[in-house]
């Protein structure tokens, strides 16, 4: 009885290791960019209006933290505090709000609002915005990103959109 068995031979194995790699690598590379070709056809978040509380708890001129569910989808059973999310909020005039997403433009560190200098701070690389969420200073390439903000009812409500939008404006 003649029991032989082939062996890879170096040269083999390594061609199949580097062809491997190079496959493994090759797909994650075309993940992002097929999800990009194809992300007109995948439904998005629609926008909906959140309401962040009542008219009459928010103070004239003041910038408060609020937090809101941002998408209908999350389970709360397993989510959590994932399902929410934060902006911050000033109250211009009666009846009349704006709204700042609360991440940085630079790369997406949680901003904090100083009130005694009137500014938006990021803690990670240094950016800071002005009070109208304008660029003041650090790498950030663009202004804080705003919600639209209506009064509706006697409540504040925040329009959630996949991506808010720099533009000032409300509704």
């Amino acid at each position: 009885m003649n029991l032989t068995r082939k062996v890879f031979s170096r040269e083999g194995f390594l061609t199949l290791l580097l062809l491997s790699v190079g496959g493994v690598a090759s797909v994650a590379y075309a993940i992002p960019i097929v999800a990009f070709v194809l992300s007109p056809l995948i439904k998005q978040e629609p926008k909906v209006w959140r309401d962040v509380g009542g008219d009459s708890s928010f103070k004239l001129g003041e910038t408060v933290q609020v937090n809101f569910k941002y998408a209908d989808q999350f389970n709360s059973s397993w989510a959590g505090p994932t399902q929410y999310t934060a902006a911050w909020l000033r109250k211009l005039s009666p009846g009349k709000y704006v709204a700042f997403a609360s991440y940085c433009t630079h790369l997406g560190c949680p901003v904090h609002w100083v009130s005694a200098p009137q500014i938006f701070l990021c803690p990670c690389h240094g950016s800071v915005f002005t009070a109208d969420g304008s660029v003041a200073g650090g790498p950030a390439p663009r202004p804080l990103f705003r919600y639209l903000t209506r009064v509706r009812n006697g409540r504040v409500e925040i329009r959630t959109e996949p991506q808010p939008t720099v533009g000032f404006t409300t509704a």
